[in-house]
């Protein structure tokens, strides 16, 4: 399974500079700062710098091939390093691609691919831990999941026999790219919302962006998707064509339904219901999920819809979701001298702030105050969202809610206008850092969210210290 330089020239219409075309490519990377001896580097132009220009930074620290474009290698380079392999292509984003589709191909094994408005890292992260239990799985690193994240998650095949990818987009267009890259042999999409709205224009057209994750599926692949969610619900009711769907739901009759749930503030507990036919018949199954919130019964529901597709047995897929472990920064409750923070500073939208709301509205405690941030692309239907945020805050009872950012003013406005008597509306990090240490006290339940951007990551490190202090 093996990727040599003769087969990107081929593949990528590539011109070996300098080294021997029958060199084994295997790990790749875009980052001379971690780049490892024998590594593939691969120069990618981003916005801020160009890594093409880093190749010889790359070659010293032992990379033994470069992938680079526009660049004129001197003659001095090709001498020193002509033990090396360059090789030159007219876009290095496009040749990763293009290896990533070709080691794809190299591979006869099982690929999930998950998509979704909110929820797919989560939700990646939850399949791959059931599906590990039966197979050595690689699956996206954190929430790399872009036209540059899928293909160089691809790159990393090794000895896998199953491989978990996340896709994201933020226009028409790129997930139909890495589908067709990837080629799934299953393809899950967690929910329709608002993210991206702003590029998008409509939920319709969100809905059609996430179903090109067909366009790449195999021709006997499955797609399985949340009944819950209203857009998709709507759309399954509609298919007569020969692609097979399985549904996943707690509201709507499904594949897969959730019954008898209990929440917790850290784990949840629930019966799944397996839809009878003729061929198949399961008896509900016990089901304890170690992390709380509704949003998480939903993951558990889509692993175990995978892990069945894929011959697991009921005790292992069992097993995978009690051994599953949140990404960092996402809904991580870390209780300490009797406060209680809930992290899930890394991204947000409509869909999770909404989740993220009512898991903090079943939990113990004293005080339940939210800080939420900016949601960012959202466009014009900015401030429509923030203002639904608004409504989310009082319907879940928050006592006390800070904003920070222009956007989430809105947020609090609509809360006061619905009679929450304590919100503050902020302009900085440091402003919310100051008004914490004044008003929390033990007892307290504290959600942190915005978008990455807002860099809310701040105010939990300082909030953890003040309250390893202060308590």
């Amino acid at each position: 399974m093996d990727v040599r330089v003769k087969d990107i020239i081929k593949i990528c219409n590539g011109t070996l500079i300098c080294g021997n075309e029958e060199t084994i490519c295997e790990n790749f990377s875009k980052d001379t700062r971690t780049i490892q001896k024998n590594d593939t580097y691969v120069g990618i132009k981003g916005e801020r710098f160009d890594g093409n220009c880093f190749y010889e930074d790359a070659l010293e620290k032992g990379a033994k091939v470069c992938i680079l474009q526009n660049m004129e290698i001197l003659d001095e380079v090709k001498k020193k390093y002509e033990d090396r392999c360059i090789i030159l292509v007219e876009d290095t984003i496009k040749a990763i691609q293009q290896i990533a589709s070709y080691k794809r191909d190299l591979y006869n094994i099982p690929v999930v691919a998950v998509t979704g408005s909110a929820g797919k890292t989560s939700t990646k992260d939850m399949i791959a831990s059931v599906v590990g239990t039966s197979y050595n799985v690689l699956k996206t690193a954190g929430n790399l999941n872009n036209h540059i994240g899928v293909p160089m998650t691809i790159l990393g095949l090794k000895k896998h026999n199953a491989l978990v990818v996340e896709m994201g987009m933020n226009n028409l267009g790129e997930i139909s790219v890495l589908s067709k890259i990837a080629k799934p042999n299953i393809a899950v999409i967690t929910n329709v919302g608002t993210a991206h709205i702003g590029n998008l224009g409509s939920r319709e057209n969100i809905l059609k962006a996430k179903l090109e994750i067909v366009e790449g599926l195999k021709e006997d692949g499955i797609l399985i998707i949340n009944n819950d969610n209203d857009l998709l619900h709507e759309w399954q009711k509609d298919q007569k064509g020969n692609l097979k769907i399985e549904t996943y739901g707690i509201e709507n009759d499904s594949n897969l339904t959730a019954l008898n749930i209990q929440l917790e503030d850290n784990s949840s507990n629930f019966y799944v219901h397996f839809k009878q036919n003729e061929n198949n018949r399961m008896d509900d199954e016990n089901i304890l999920v170690p992390v709380g919130g509704l949003h998480f019964i939903y993951n558990a529901l889509c692993a175990i819809a995978v892990g069945k597709i894929l011959g697991i047995s009921m005790e292992k897929i069992k097993i995978g979701i009690a051994n599953f472990e949140l990404s960092k920064n996402r809904m991580e409750i870390e209780k300490t001298n009797g406060v209680t923070i809930v992290n899930d500073c890394y991204n947000a939208n409509f869909d999770s702030m909404k989740a993220a709301l009512e898991s903090v509205s079943k939990m113990e405690g004293k005080r339940r105050i939210a800080i939420l941030g900016d949601m960012l692309e959202l466009g014009e239907f900015s401030k429509e969202l923030h203002n639904k945020v608004g409504l989310e805050v009082v319907k879940n009872n928050i006592d006390i809610l800070v904003t920070v950012g222009k956007e989430a003013e809105n947020i609090a406005n609509i809360a006061c206008e619905k009679g929450m008597n304590e919100t503050y509306t902020l302009k900085s990090n440091e402003e919310a850092i100051n008004l914490m240490r004044s008003i929390v006290k033990n007892g307290d339940i504290i959600l942190i969210k915005a978008s990455n951007g807002m860099k809310f990551i701040e105010i939990v490190n300082s909030l953890k210290e003040m309250v390893l202090k202060k308590l």
